[in-house]
Parts: C-alpha cells; sequence; structure tokens
C-alpha cells in the first residue's frame, strides 16, 4: 500500500530545509509525495524552487501586499483545507514556524490528519519574541504526531512539555544537509563565486561583515539602533558591510535611508541562495536577526552575532558560536569589535563545534516516516 505525504512550506527558509527531505522521501518505494506551497515569500521562495529543481504539484501563490496575519491565516487555512479533503495524505509535513507551518498543522487536525513537524522542539519562552513565530511553534507542537527534534536541546524542551518520548527523534538539522548540497553546486559553478569578485578583493584589506536584518520586533527604535551601529562600525577603514536588503518597507525605510551612502556599506537586493550561500562563505562576521542564518553560518565557520534580546537557537550560544547582542548599539560595536581586534577570540567562536547536525537529517527523517 502506497504511503500519502502531503509536504507543505511556502518561505524560502523551509524550502531550504525540506528540499533534503522531499528528495530522500521521492527515492523510496511505497512513498507518494504531494508538495503544496502558499507562496507565503513569493520571488524568494521561487528562487530556491528553481536551484532545487521542486516542482509543486499545488501552489496557492497567497501573498498579497501588506496583508495582516489574520487575513492571511484565514486564505491559507481554507486553501490547505481545500486540498487535503483532495488529496487526503497520510501524513502532513511541515518545518518551523511559519504562518503556513502553523496553518498546515491545524488544517491537517480538523481532518485527522497526522502531523510530521521538521524542526520541532525550538523555544525562546517570550511569546513575542520571535513573533509570531513562538506561538506558531507551540500550536504545531500541540498537534504533532512525529516532532524531528533537530537538537537533544530541542527534545528536552518537548520532554518539558509533555510530549511522548516516543514521538519525538533527533535527527540533526536538515539546513546541514542542504547546505552541503549547496556547496558541491558552487563549486561546480565558479561564475557564482565570480559574482563577488569585488568583496573578494576587498576582503585582503578589510573584514567583511554580512548583515541580514528583518524581524517585526526590531522595527522602528531597533533597526534605529542598529543603522547607527552599523555606521560607527564601517567608520574603521578595516570593515566592509554588505547588507542584502530585506524588502519590507519597514527595515528599507531605516537601513536603507540611513546606510545607502556609505562608501564601507554595499547594499544588495536579497539574493539567490546560491548566491548567499557564496557570499557567506566570504563574510568574516555575520550579525543577523535571522534563525536560519544563526545555523547556517557555523557550518562555514563563522561567528555569529545575533540581533536578538532571545534565541530559539541556543545550541549556538551554549557551543561559542554565537552571541546575543540584541539591538543596542553599543553593545553591537562592541562585541563587533572585539572580533576584529581580538584574534584569540575571532579563533574560539569560528572554530567552534557545529551543534546543528551532520548532514545526515533528511535521510533520518525519511526513514521514520516510512516506519512509523
Amino acid at each position: 500500500m502506497t504511503k500519502k505525504v502531503f509536504v507543505l512550506f511556502g518561505t524560502r527558509p523551509e524550502a531550504i530545509k525540506l528540499f533534503p527531505v522531499i528528495k530522500q522521501l521521492n527515492g523510496q518505494k511505497g512513498i507518494s509525495v504531494t508538495v503544496f506551497v502558499t507562496g507565503q515569500h513569493r520571488e524568494m521562495l521561487d528562487q530556491v524552487l528553481k536551484l532545487t529543481q521542486i516542482v509543486p504539484d499545488v501552489d496557492l501563490d497567497l501573498m498579497r501586499p501588506n496583508q495582516t496575519l489574520d487575513e492571511l491565516t484565514a486564505r491559507c487555512l481554507t486553501s490547505v483545507g481545500r486540498e487535503l479533503d483532495r488529496v487526503r495524505p497520510d501524513w502532513v509535513v511541515v518545518q518551523g514556524d511559519t504562518t503556513t507551518t502553523m496553518v498546515g498543522a491545524l488544517a491537517a487536525y480538523y481532518r485527522r490528519i497526522a502531523v510530521a513537524h521538521v524542526e520541532a522542539g525550538l523555544r525562546t519562552g517570550d511569546n513575542y519574541a520571535p513573533w509570531p513565530e513562538e506561538v506558531n511553534r507551540k500550536i504545531v507542537t500541540a498537534i504533532a504526531e512525529l516532532h524531528f527534534a533537530p537538537t537533544k536541546h530541542a527534545a528536552e524542551t518537548l520532554r518539558a512539555e509533555n510530549v511522548p518520548a516516543s514521538q519525538i527523534h533527533v535527527t540533526g538539522n536538515t539546513v546541514v544537509d542542504a547546505l552541503l548540497a549547496i556547496r558541491e553546486l558552487i563549486d561546480a559553478k565558479p561564475e557564482i563565486k565570480s559574482r563577488w569578485d569585488d568583496i573578494r578583493r576587498r576582503r585582503q584589506q578589510a573584514r567583511i561583515i554580512l548583515l541580514t536584518a528583518h524581524r517585526r520586533e526590531s522595527h522602528g527604535r531597533g533597526l534605529k539602533s542598529l543603522a547607527e551601529a552599523i555606521l560607527r562600525l564601517a567608520s574603521r577603514p578595516d570593515v566592509f558591510v554588505v547588507l542584502p536588503l530585506h524588502p519590507n518597507p519597514n527595515v528599507t525605510s531605516v537601513l536603507g535611508t540611513r546606510l545607502a551612502q556609505h562608501p564601507r556599506v554595499q547594499i544588495i537586493e536579497p539574493p539567490a541562495y546560491l548566491d548567499f550561500v557564496a557570499l557567506l562563505a566570504l563574510a568574516d562576521i555575520v550579525l543577523t536577526d535571522s534563525g536560519g542564518i544563526q545555523e547556517e553560518a557555523p557550518t562555514f565557520g563563522k561567528p555569529v552575532l545575533v540581533l536578538r534580546d532571545t534565541t530559539e537557537r541556543p545550541e549556538g550560544i551554549e557551543a561559542g558560536t554565537a552571541r546575543l547582542v540584541g539591538t543596542d548599539t553599543n553593545r553591537i560595536v562592541r562585541e563587533a569589535t572585539r572580533l576584529i581586534e581580538d584574534p584569540e577570540h575571532y579563533k574560539a567562536m569560528s572554530q567552534a563545534h557545529n551543534p546543528y547536525g551532520d548532514g545526515h537529517a533528511s535521510e533520518r527523517i525519511a526513514r521514520i516516516l516510512i516506519e512509523t
């Protein structure tokens, strides 16, 4: 009997972390995979679909300009529900903490369809940081029947919330699987590396800081403080900042406006994932409020300063690959300056153990889905 697996995602990070799982499932006998995307992040999602050659069976294209979370949630819930009624899968696989993830789990629950959660057990303990992702995760945990925890710490969090131990599986994080696959593609495409030749040349005289920022809780005062920190760091002749600017108007109106004219700040459009990974490999220091980049940077030995007050990925902090700095101007400048001026401190962070996996997470997830 064929087991029907419905893999649902809507954003670029989800696509990155689920494409290795989809490829593993497609290689198994007795498994029928339906790939369903909501289009929550349209352009950035499409970049990953093209790169990984994943062709969705269903694409809702739900993204609308300036939509509210409740508008997105309502449209997504009814649309996903209709597709679940049509396909009637045995499992719905969701990843992470997006609106698509939460809605997919809820729509499946309403139909008594089993849910498997990839990257389960992440928590900050603050319902508003990150917002709304923290509550999305809790909702999915309450529904899921299989919890694929990326680390032992995440598994312990789930057990503390009374999730049955038999439902929890420590698999590693699929982002490591994805990065290893992407690195092979980059090595086979010298034209990708050549696109960053200017950054490579600048690296001979300066430390390259890769900056990404977009989180809702940082909009307003937080981004203004961050911009001031970057201006202070970029005043150093031995620093060059590369900023892939998130298209959200709340971000562009602050970071884009305040940093655009600085000669040692290069603002670029968000690159395709292949290009971003190549850029990450070139950077010396990463400043980010992204959850995924906190996991990706250690794979390349890049120290991470996390532009948040809390993180659902404490493993990086504990291992020493990352430090929480929030959006306080003085703290950002102080911690970045230490990495620039203290070689031993930089070495300790760049060579710290990567706590997020060995590149075989997707194989483990596929095997468990097949056997359950």
